[in-house]
């Protein structure tokens, strides 16, 4: 058996509103008051464990062993987040040290000089499954989230549940928060009958186009494809009105997440017309991010990628394609999804505090500054990214 780490359990400092040293929390001592805590809500409680994830040996042995995991829990994705946005990624667990982890709930710490500390599970992440079986030890784990924000330890926690948001019945206080919708392809038939599943006129003709027109297939992690696949995500990110993440977090995810990613472009000629990135883990491809030149649409770059990319995950024998979340309003991203006969369902976000005025005011703030960001010059743009995705989360 793996032992943990003795430096696995650790003092981090989470400040408060005030930034008095007297009022700094110190999270290990309050997850190690777990059964006084949770004394209230059941009769007998399992104390709960504070862990790094990032430098407990147990930690991806209990993912490939835990049925709900996903390439979001893994050390390489918490690496990739810590090097960019220097968030501490944390785990509480009711699995005393010593043994095999049983279970486990992972956040990142989210602070900067511009938020108070907030726990995320996980930022910049699709969906992170709580990696828990059972009702009891979810309600003693939110009254614990919960007195900690009470006393000022964290301004809000948030969940990023995938298909455990349907398993739990009782999320006490949280409330529901952003909506998305995920899309997953099964990829156990045939490669013939997954491709007769894909919409006819918006799908297959689409690649017989590229075919046609001749359209060339890369793929690889190298840093011309890194740069080329920067440069199509700065397009499409003009054209949403949104700045792009920074070049350091692409930069991450490759150096990272390893033979784990594959950029993959199309090309027409020498130009780059589009690519998308995408990641694997146990069964499953993920599709992560995806961008394109919108002069070359008509082409039908995108669809032939996806394509390459269903064909390669056969190959690999997967079994799942993760065609990541989409926006609830985003309906033309939504149809294209539905178009390769992927599954369709609804995502929820657990937050606390929370009501639905915050979302209605998140709404309105995006509306408000995606018409500022329209108006920026390209390097403006960049550097608004760079200096405002640490603070998002």
């Amino acid at each position: 058996m793996d032992q943990p780490d003795p430096r696995t359990t650790r003092e981090i400092q989470f400040g408060t509103r005030s930034g008095r040293a007297d009022k700094t929390a110190v999270i290990s001592d309050y997850v190690n008051a777990g059964p006084v805590i949770l004394a209230r809500s059941c009769a007998v409680s399992r104390p709960f464990q504070l862990i790094e994830p990032l430098k407990d040996r147990r930690w991806e042995d209990f993912l490939q062993r835990h049925p709900r995991s996903s390439i979001f829990h893994t050390k390489s994705w918490l690496q990739v987040l810590h090097r960019t946005y220097r968030y501490e990624p944390v785990a509480f667990t009711t699995t005393p040290a010593g043994k095999d982890l049983e279970n486990a709930v992972v956040f990142c710490v989210v602070k900067s000089s511009l938020v108070r500390p907030r726990l995320v599970s996980l930022p910049f992440s699709d969906h992170t499954d709580l990696l828990l079986d059972n009702q009891n030890d979810l309600s003693n784990l939110l009254t614990l989230l919960e007195q900690g924000q009470a006393d000022e330890k964290w301004k809000s926690v948030e969940f990023r549940p995938l298909d455990c948001g349907n398993r739990f019945a009782d999320w006490a206080n949280f409330r529901d928060g952003a909506n998305y919708v995920i899309h997953r392809l099964d990829l156990r038939p045939c490669l013939h009958e997954i491709f007769q599943g894909l919409h006819k006129d918006s799908i297959q003709r689409k690649i017989y186009r590229a075919s046609r027109e001749g359209l060339k297939y890369e793929e690889g992690r190298s840093d011309s494809l890194l740069r080329e696949f920067y440069r199509l995500t700065m397009i499409t990110r003009r054209r949403q009105a949104l700045p792009p993440p920074p070049f350091a977090w692409f930069r991450n995810v490759v150096d990272c997440l390893g033979e784990q990613v594959t950029i993959r472009v199309a090309r027409i000629g020498n130009r780059a017309i589009a690519a998308i990135l995408t990641l694997f883990y146990k069964g499953t491809l993920i599709y992560k991010y995806g961008c394109s030149d919108a002069r070359f649409h008509n082409l039908g770059a995108m669809p032939f990628l996806m394509w390459r990319a269903i064909e390669d995950a056969k190959q690999r024998d997967l079994s799942e394609l993760d065609l990541g979340r989409s926006d609830i309003d985003n309906s033309g991203l939504i149809t294209f999804k539905n178009r390769f006969g992927a599954t369709q369902s609804r995502v929820t976000y657990k937050k606390f505090p929370g009501s639905k005025a915050d979302r209605g005011n998140q709404n309105w703030q995006l509306r408000v500054a995606k018409r500022v960001f329209a108006a920026m010059p390209e390097r403006v743009l960049v550097l608004a990214g760079k200096l405002l995705y640490p603070h998002i989360g």
